[in-house]
């Protein structure tokens, strides 16, 4: 009887040491901790020389903004055009941190899962090999384990010992569950940060292209002035006459339309959720509605978005509607444009437009193409004083020019 104890002692045992390492590995953290911990570390420098690129955006942010305020001359509109460019390079810093700061946290996120992945792996085959030898257990009724002992107390023993397997087992299942649980965390916040990292490579691209389109500005600004201070009032001037002649016509032409399609009853007005297409395919905007770092702020507001899309990108109407006014230009200070009247008081105005399809009276519908974007500095149709290639997008309710932004289905 004692040899046969022994014997099941043994077996519990073994059990209990099979299942101290499993225990002992449940709280462990991985074996690459180390390594995460140095990632860490170098996210947390990478949060540093973040905050301090942040603080730099913000004072020439700051010095754009009070220049703004100043008189309208060449010598200020360089001053800004410089505080732009230094302000767009520290932003293309602050996205490469960025870039780099997320690569860091991806590969601490990618250990980390191979970790817990290793870690459930070991728990699930401790558990296996448990289970097993507790199921050739179980086959030994009360009434044979207390035949096989000597004295209750024997019994009592292996009995206890038993119970705290199986408690131990419990604990054990229950630690694997929280794994997976945390594991599946983890792939979700990983695959959150891949997302963001290619985002993030594309928003270094435009940045760059930003930073190359105000250096050209600059360029065209001195070239095109000859650096005199005449020369940029006359052309400021001009600026100035163009936008005015451009509102008025604008606004003369849907009061006209929309009096001839109210006319014909052709024009409805119970549309209350009105939603417009984005008119290219890049969302990425140069310069937002009234955008403070708009470069001829002191001139005029800038009423509508500029979408980034280079020269000869086709232009789609936003919804449907009539095509109000078509304006063709034959040279490069001209400013080319088509306006759409659509329901519920609302109107589209895509400017810069290199070249038009659509005639005025037209009807189109959303996603017909009215024509090609432009604004290339010097080329037809771009207008004056253009920083690059894009389409200005307006959103007129009731003729005045409201925020796209507030219009474009997200």
């Amino acid at each position: 009887m004692k040899k046969l104890f022994k014997i099941i002692s043994a077996f519990i045992i073994t059990g209990v040491l099979a299942l101290t390492p499993f225990l002992v590995f449940a709280q462990e953290t991985g074996g690459n901790q180390a390594e995460i911990d140095a990632l860490n570390a170098e996210i947390a420098k990478r949060k540093d020389t973040i905050t301090q690129l942040e603080s730099t955006i913000a004072t020439y942010d700051k010095s754009i903004k009070q220049k703004q305020l100043e008189g309208n001359s060449l010598k200020n509109q360089i001053a800004i055009t410089d505080d732009a460019i230094a302000q767009i390079e520290a932003e293309a810093q602050l996205t490469e941190e960025n870039i780099k700061q997320t690569d860091l946290s991806i590969q601490a996120l990618e250990i980390s899962i191979g970790d817990k992945e290793t870690t459930i792996s070991r728990q699930q085959s401790i558990i296996s090999q448990i289970i097993q030898s507790l199921l050739i257990n179980d086959r030994k009724n009360f009434l044979e384990i207390m035949l096989t002992n000597d004295n209750f107390a024997d019994f009592y023993n292996q009995a206890k010992y038993l119970e705290s397997i199986y408690t131990d087992l419990g604990r054990s299942v229950k630690t694997v569950r929280l794994a997976k649980e945390d594991l599946q965390d983890k792939k979700v916040q990983a695959s959150a940060k891949k997302k963001t990292y290619e985002d993030l490579k594309v928003e270094l691209v435009n940045k760059q292209t930003d930073l190359s389109e105000k250096a050209s500005y600059k360029s065209g600004l001195l070239t095109q002035t000859k650096a005199d201070e005449r020369r940029y009032q006359a052309m400021v001037d001009s600026l100035r006459k163009q936008y005015q002649l451009v509102e008025n016509e604008v606004r003369t032409y849907e009061d006209k339309i929309r009096q001839k399609l109210s006319a014909q009853n052709k024009l409805e007005t119970n549309d209350a959720d009105y939603a417009f297409s984005w008119p290219v395919p890049s969302h990425y905007i140069t310069s937002y509605f009234h955008d403070k770092s708009y470069p001829f702020k002191q001139i005029f507001e800038h009423s509508a978005i500029d979408l980034r899309a280079s020269q000869g990108t086709p232009v789609m109407a936003a919804a449907s509607g009539y095509v109000g006014r078509s304006r063709t230009c034959t040279a490069s200070t001209c400013y080319s444009y088509v306006l759409i009247v659509h329901t519920s008081d609302l109107s589209t105005v895509y400017g810069h437009l290199s070249k038009i399809i659509v005639a005025e009276d037209q009807f189109v519908n959303r996603g017909d193409i009215i024509g090609y974007s432009g604004a290339t500095p010097g080329t037809v149709g771009a207008g004056p004083f253009v920083t690059g290639p894009h389409l200005h997008f307006e959103v007129r309710l009731n003729g005045i020019p409201v925020d796209p932004l507030g219009y474009l289905i997200q």
